[in-house]
Formats: structure tokens, sequence, C-alpha cells
């Protein structure tokens, strides 16, 4: 379908547009909103700056696609793939992407406020200074993710898996890592205040100079984790980490302590 016949359609008041195949079209700067996409060819089509709230993108292909700065606050993107997708500042506020396909995704700038990942894999997606506050993301896959100066304060983060995934100067106040895998997990200069980490895996994690206040780290493993200037207050599980000798024989164990 071409474009002008998309859009004359859509003014027609026609907005069920279900496996349609737009690929590679470029589509920059229109208003389809609330239209039904689901399982949609549209790898590699030009989408940015348009808007697509409360669309239904189920199953769709967007992988290579340009979503920049787009607009698809509460859109359906259940078991879509938008590998290698740029969603380079995308305003994605309450959207659904559960199990979503986004490896190799840019989420840079992105806002995702309340969205819903759960079982989404973004491995080795960019998430710089990402919006993730209160979203949803449990058992996603974030190995090799590149989330510095993200804000994922309130978020649900239960059993994800983020090995060797950077964290560093990010907000994560209050979120709960239960059983979460971080493996190796850049954490220097974040703030971890009030998060729950019971049963995650730190090991070889590097937590220089993060904030962990009220912190609950029971079960936590911190094997080989760098905890150089770390700053320790009110931490729940302390006493069960510090009895591991493997920890404390580190030369650059100098945890600081707030006052």
């Amino acid at each position: 379908m071409k474009v002008n016949q998309l859009l004359r359609l859509y003014e027609q008041g026609e907005r069920d547009f279900l496996a349609i195949d737009l690929m590679s079209l470029d589509l920059q700067q229109v208003t389809l909103i609330a239209v039904n996409f689901a399982a949609a060819n549209l790898r590699g089509t030009n989408l940015s700056r348009s808007f697509l709230t409360k669309s239904n993108l189920r199953g769709a292909s967007l992988n290579w696609a340009n979503l920049t700065y787009a607009k698809l606050s509460q859109a359906q993107l259940v078991e879509a793939d938008l590998t290698k997708a740029n969603l380079t500042g995308a305003f994605m506020v309450q959207a659904n992407l559960r199990n979503a396909r986004l490896s190799g995704a840019d989420l840079s700038y992105a806002n995702l406020r309340g969205a819903n990942l759960c079982g989404a894999n973004l491995c080795g997606a960019n998430l710089y200074l990402v919006n993730l506050l209160e979203a949803t993301l449990d058992k996603v896959n974030l190995n090799w993710a590149n989330l510095q100066e993200a804000r994922l304060s309130g978020a649900k983060c239960r059993q994800i898996s983020a090995r060797e995934a950077n964290f560093s100067g990010s907000f994560v106040k209050e979120v709960d890592f239960q059983g979460a895998n971080l493996e190796r997990a850049n954490f220097s200069e974040a703030r971890l205040t009030g998060s729950d980490l019971r049963e995650a895996n730190l090991g070889g994690a590097n937590l220089a100079g993060a904030r962990l206040q009220e912190v609950n780290l029971q079960g936590a493993d911190l094997r080989g984790a760098n905890l150089t200037g770390t700053c320790f207050e009110s931490v729940t599980g302390w006493t069960e980490i510090v009895q591991e000798d493997d920890i404390f024989s580190l030369d650059w164990f100098q945890p600081r302590f707030a006052t």
C-alpha cells in the first residue's frame, strides 16, 4: 500500500490495517492514532515523529525502523520485533512491550514511564538517560545493555538478567531487584537508596561510589564486587555479607558509611 492511499483511508475513518505491508515506506510525522497495525510489516519504515498513540502494533515487525521521537504512549507492542530499531527520544509512557524484541535497539532519551516490558529482550540495547520510572521489567534481558544515567526509580526489575550492563550514574531508588542477575554490572556512582536486592547476584559488580542507603541485601551475592567508596547506611543483610572472607580479602574493599 502506498502512503497516500493509507492516509486517505485513515482520513475516511478506517483504522483496521491488520497485517499491512508498509516495509521501508516514509511515514515520518504522520498521524495514525489508535490504528490496528497488528502483525504489520514495518521493517525499516520511517516513522520518525509520527503519532501512534494507543495504536495496536502487537506482533508487528519493526526491526530497523526509525521511530525517533515518535509518540507511542499506551501503544500495544506485545511481542513486536523492534530489533535494531531507533527509538531515540520516543514517547512511550504506559506502552505495553511485554515479550517484545528490542535487542540492539536505541532507546536513548526515550520516555517509558509506567511501561510494561515484562519478558522483553533488550540485550545490548542503548538506554542512555532513558526514563523507566515506575516501569515493570520483570524477567527482562538487559545483558550488556547501556543504562548509563537512566532513571529507574520505583521500577519492578524482579529476576532480570543484566550481566555486564552499565548502570553507572543511574537513579535506581526503591527498585525491586529481587533475584536479579547483576553479575559484573557497572553501578559506579549509582543511587540505589531503598532498593530491594534480596537474592540478587552482584558477583564481580562495580559498586564504586554507589549509594546503598536503606537497601536490602539479604541473600545477595557480592563476591568479587568492587565496593571502593560505596556508601552504606541502614543496610539490611549487611551482617551476612561482611562475614564473606573473599570480599574482605580484596585490597580495594574500602566501603564508607554515611554519618
